[in-house]
């Protein structure tokens, strides 16, 4: 997953209230204290993941349960990939990593991941199914769902009410209606969204129950020519009809937040900490954002959304593993998971917890979400298809430019499944 997310949703979470083969280790079947005394664990989590508070706060409860010591190493995500796959293959890999969700069935294929069905059955029987289903490769649980974020839709309250908009639209219809109502009563952009944003048109396809891969035989191959994934893109083009921006940028090029902060825009479909960038680039928006979960269909469900997100995994050549499992109890206890959720302005990882969430506006309104969310497709093979230049921008920027979704998955579908099978 591509971000910057956790640190990030802190500091938007401020704004508005301001993971060769290895044997277990025997020596802790009997966890208590001093069950493992004299052990150290180490566990890779990435910058921004774990708060200060969080971090001594699980540690105090680690060391007084195992009588082991808990050592954090703090990881960058840039080249992440490579460092853990580099890592498991060794003999002394660290004992817990987080690895990004839509990441995990790579580390999976690789046999690098211990298998922990054990500890799913264990504590893990009312883990949201969106959220864990990423944790999941050829139906062995290889990881546990740790936190996870989604784009929600960031306005201007101050243009909403030059329209006479007074609340926020609970269905897909309404929301239209809304951006229909500024273009008429306002000078402002109603929606800035530009032609590939793909991770909100991942979502749209979710939320029509259509993935972007199937199977054919023994391998995998484009989907784009599913009807279900063309009704994801037409949708796509209304939102975009509402918008002057690029059709053949992503929210980033420019940053999308940016072009927000100048007062000239109804709303944005964005991360939450996409909010801090703007208040960054203008102090003044401050006051007149808000925010609320994409409206779906109809009114009982939002819209499908993308989750990024982190899973923590054990690895497989640790030696350390009935250890890792001990730690990996406490932190995704419904005390530390509900902590880290409160702390860092995160989805958890069950439903039960995101009342932790209350006070934060932007989580709150992507939490909704969250049991109607989803991924990329979850099998090893999708890294290389996001690869640049990414053949389902190319898609989505040719159905905006006229073509239709059938003619324009035609143009790519040959690229994707060369991707799809690894071929160069």
């Amino acid at each position: 997953m591509k971000r910057k997310l956790a640190a990030a949703i802190v500091i938007a979470g401020m704004m508005v209230s301001v993971s060769a083969c290895g044997g277990d280790d025997d020596s802790g079947k009997n966890a208590g204290p001093d069950g493992f005394k004299g052990q150290t664990l180490t566990v890779w989590a990435m910058d921004g993941s774990t708060p200060d508070q969080w971090v001594a706060d699980v540690t105090a409860a680690f060391e007084k349960k195992t009588g082991a010591k808990l050592k954090f190493e703090t990881q960058k995500w840039d080249g992440i990939q490579q460092k853990i796959t580099t890592a498991l293959s060794e003999s002394n890999p660290p004992d817990v990593l987080e690895v990004g969700n839509t990441q995990t069935p790579a580390y999976a294929a690789t046999g690098g991941l211990a298998d922990l069905g054990d500890l799913k059955k264990e504590i893990g029987a009312d883990w949201t199914p969106s959220v864990s289903q990423s944790s999941v490769y050829e139906g062995k649980q290889y990881a546990a769902p740790w936190y996870f974020a989604n784009r929600v839709v960031i306005y201007n309250k101050k243009i909403w009410a030059e329209a006479g908009i007074k609340d926020t639209p609970k269905t897909r219809d309404e929301f239209f209606k809304d951006l229909d109502t500024i273009g008429k009563k306002t000078d402002a952009e109603p929606l800035y969204l530009p032609g590939q944003n793909w991770y909100f048109f991942d979502g749209l396809t979710i939320g029509q129950g259509a993935d972007l891969v199937k199977k054919d035989g023994d391998k995998y191959v484009s989907n784009l020519a599913d009807p279900k994934v063309a009704k994801a893109m037409e949708i796509y083009k209304k939102y975009a009809s509402y918008s002057k921006a690029p059709k053949d940028k992503d929210e980033a090029t420019p940053q999308q937040a940016e072009v927000f902060a100048k007062g000239k825009t109804g709303a944005f479909i964005g991360m939450g900490w996409e909010a801090g960038t703007a208040v960054q680039a203008n102090k003044a928006i401050e006051k007149d954002l808000g925010y609320f979960t994409i409206p779906g269909e109809t009114a009982d469900k939002p819209e499908g959304v993308f989750l990024g997100g982190s899973n923590l995994a054990v690895a497989q050549g640790s030696e350390k593993q009935a250890l890792a499992k001990e730690f990996l109890k406490i932190a995704l206890s419904d005390k530390y998971e509900g902590e880290l959720a409160k702390l860092n302005g995160v989805i958890p990882n069950k439903k039960s917890l995101e009342t932790n969430l209350e006070g934060n506006a932007v989580a709150e309104a992507a939490a909704p979400g969250a049991a109607v969310g989803g991924t990329t497709p979850l099998i090893p093979e999708w890294g290389a298809v996001e690869n640049s230049p990414n053949p389902i921008k190319s898609y989505m920027t040719a159905v905006l430019n006229g073509k239709s979704p059938a003619d324009a998955a035609g143009q790519v579908e040959d690229e994707i499944n060369k991707r799809l099978a690894q071929e160069n």
